[in-house]
């Protein structure tokens, strides 16, 4: 990515995260809802349409710098996926690090997919913690599911969460944290991994 992409997308990404750590996939359930052919390919006027219906202000002139810098081909169009993780906030070693831990704690099955039956074995005890459970609205398996659901891309869940949807929606995460020690802590907490002795700056 040159120099005047990597200006383009800081702009675009500090907006969105100004939303919070939910705010790449708000913007990636806008695009999905524009996606009526499924080709998961982004015109200008769709890329315009869903950062303003997600309530971001840019430029027409700076949207179209941005759309002609990702539209390498000259094609007219942008891959959503390329879209999406080009905006992604950069982060620390460390924390892909411990995000993978957490992902290869789950993954039960060793296949880099989690689903209920991976959750079943490591994560039952949260979800019979959980309140729609102990109020008896929710069975084990619909609190499973929404975990799923919660971390899945937004807009077309499907039971199963890939380790780069695991990596993006704590990537959103991330951006929200800037103490590399508690982001540690918090991951090695929520998921039940080891403490580690010192921590990486």
């Amino acid at each position: 990515m040159d120099d005047t992409t990597v200006v383009l997308i800081e702009a675009l990404r500090e907006q969105v995260l100004r939303k919070g750590y939910g705010g790449m996939r708000g913007l990636a359930l806008a695009f999905k809802s524009l996606d009526i052919d499924f080709s998961k390919r982004i015109v200008f006027e769709e890329l315009k349409i869903g950062i303003e219906s997600y309530g971001i202000r840019m430029s027409h002139g700076y949207l179209q710098r941005l759309f002609r810098a990702l539209d390498k081909d000259n094609s007219g169009g942008i891959d959503f996926l390329e879209f999406m993780k080009a905006l992604e906030p950069p982060m620390k070693t460390s924390r892909k690090v411990v995000i993978n831990e957490a992902f290869d704690k789950l993954d039960i099955s060793k296949d880099d997919v989690l689903n209920i039956d991976d959750l079943r074995v490591v994560y039952a005890a949260n979800a019979r913690n959980h309140p729609k459970y102990l109020s008896g609205e929710w069975t084990e398996d619909e609190v499973l599911r929404s975990f799923l659901d919660s971390i899945d891309t937004p807009g077309s869940p499907d039971g199963k969460v890939t380790r780069d949807e695991f990596m993006n929606y704590y990537a959103g995460v991330s951006a929200t944290i800037d103490d590399d020690c508690y982001f540690d802590l918090m991951m090695r907490s929520c998921y039940g991994l080891p403490q580690r002795s010192s921590q990486s700056k």
